[in-house]
């Protein structure tokens, strides 16, 4: 999980986006109105994940107002373009993510975390990678053996959703923030057929 500064200056925002890439991106120069994979890459530090790639540019540009954004937007190379609308977040609120959210989609959503006493009566399961030998395979383990666990409300209104990030993170604090991550499937009790639910795998979060 990383805590990002949404860009507050139109140009700066272009200038930082549209920026050459790296030394060895020969086919990507800088200030030429065009935004290519490496270059927002560069930015942002990630490089072969696209969907998370699309996270961050979204929430890059948070404090924008849709104009602006759609201006930057329509700087994305074709490449990025498409990216952008596969993996185009959901903007939500906690009350409408139980709903709403679209499982193993990016989603924004803005509210109030509180962190869940692992001791406490919370049991929720998930899906977790393990190796069996040479060959991969996935295991049913509680989800607060990998995660610590908020619920995140509404200012007004009492609903929450589950949100989770790797335990070595830092804490989140408790007030009125921004996190963008991607919705997963959680499972109730340990068995298969049992009630599903979601939660927000936080990768990103900022400031109101």
């Amino acid at each position: 999980m990383k805590k990002i500064q949404p860009f507050k200056n139109m140009d700066t925002a272009i200038e930082s986006l549209d920026n050459g890439g790296h030394f060895y991106n020969i086919l990507t120069k800088a200030d030429d109105g065009i935004i290519s994979r490496s270059e927002l890459g560069k930015v942002g530090g990630v490089f072969n994940d696209k969907q998370q790639m699309m996270l961050f540019l979204e929430m890059s540009l948070l404090a924008f107002s849709q104009t602006d954004k759609d201006l930057i937007l329509a700087k994305l190379d074709k490449d990025l373009t498409t990216s952008y609308l596969e993996f185009k977040s959901q903007e939500l609120l906690p009350s409408e993510a139980k709903k709403d959210g679209i499982i193993s989609s990016n989603a924004i959503i803005t509210g109030i975390p509180k962190l869940v006493d692992s001791r406490s009566d919370f049991v929720g399961f998930i899906m977790f990678p393990i190796m069996s030998g040479d060959v991969p395979t996935m295991m049913m383990i509680p989800m607060t053996d990998e995660y610590d666990v908020y619920e995140l409300r509404d200012e007004e209104i009492s609903d929450t959703f589950l949100i989770a990030h790797a335990k070595d993170e830092m804490k989140l604090p408790n007030e009125k923030i921004i996190l963008g991550g991607v919705i997963k499937e959680l499972q109730a009790v340990k068995k298969a057929g049992s009630p599903t639910g979601k939660f927000l795998e936080v990768v990103y979060y900022c400031d109101c």
